[in-house]
């Protein structure tokens, strides 16, 4: 009776607080349903390619929309999200997209705790998922370097440069060793403090136009690549 009391209560709380825990969209599933509704199946030899990633992947495409103009490019991006919420979100956001390729970049809101303190092993489970999800289903993979960050303006002090370095030799040893691309952005974007060149950006994490104009050839590489491989496979 005790305990009933207590749950009770609880759920008054809740309610007078208006937060609704059962109706949390974590992963915000939300905010791709109606355009990925929309999309319809991939027209014979259509090489579509998803990218799906956090506040840099939608960036792009508000910043350098040319990029993706006339292209079966799928921007999937959702500023501020962690590799968990991303994984939650790849079948719905890639998988029914039935793309050729995805271009993954992801992992620093995790390096920065968006969501809560991750490890590198976590952010990797998250990323090798998506993966495994995406080739399971003919799906090939291009696996993008975190772009350097010396210091995050809304996390300051972290020091995430070191484990940045260290994710990406460990995502790109993943991609040579489980039939994945890697796209590596870090060393054409470093600075000599490992962190992200000044012109490339102005708050040291997002890049400008200038960024995305670096970013731009080497995913068309790794994507061209990773076609190829797609090819292969048929």
């Amino acid at each position: 009776m005790k305990n009933r009391i207590v749950i009770l209560l609880f759920v008054s709380i809740v309610m007078l607080s208006g937060f609704d825990v059962y109706a949390q969209d974590w992963a915000n599933l939300k905010r791709f349903e109606k355009d990925n509704a929309q999309a319809g199946m991939p027209k014979t030899n259509e090489s579509r390619v998803v990218f799906m990633g956090n506040s840099i992947t939608q960036g792009w495409i508000e910043k350098a929309p040319d990029f993706f103009e006339g292209k079966p490019y799928f921007n999937r991006g959702i500023s501020g999200q962690t590799t968990p919420q991303m994984l939650l979100r790849f079948r719905q956001d890639v998988i029914k997209l039935y793309p050729k390729v995805v271009v993954i970049l992801a992992g620093t809101n995790d390096i920065a705790g968006n969501t809560g303190p991750s490890t590198l092993e976590m952010i990797e489970d998250n990323l090798y998922s998506m993966a495994e999800l995406a080739q399971a289903h003919g799906i090939q993979v291009v696996f993008c370097s975190v772009l350097p960050v010396f210091d995050y303006p809304w996390r300051p002090g972290l020091e995430p440069a070191p484990k940045i370095e260290e994710l990406n030799k460990r995502i790109k040893n993943y991609a040579d060793t489980h039939g994945a691309v890697y796209c590596d952005f870090f060393t054409a974007m470093a600075d000599e403090r490992k962190g992200l060149k000044a012109e490339l950006s102005k708050d040291g994490v997002h890049p400008n136009e200038k960024g995305y104009d670096i970013m731009a050839p080497l995913v068309e590489k790794a994507i061209a690549r990773a076609l190829l491989m797609w090819k292969g496979f048929k």
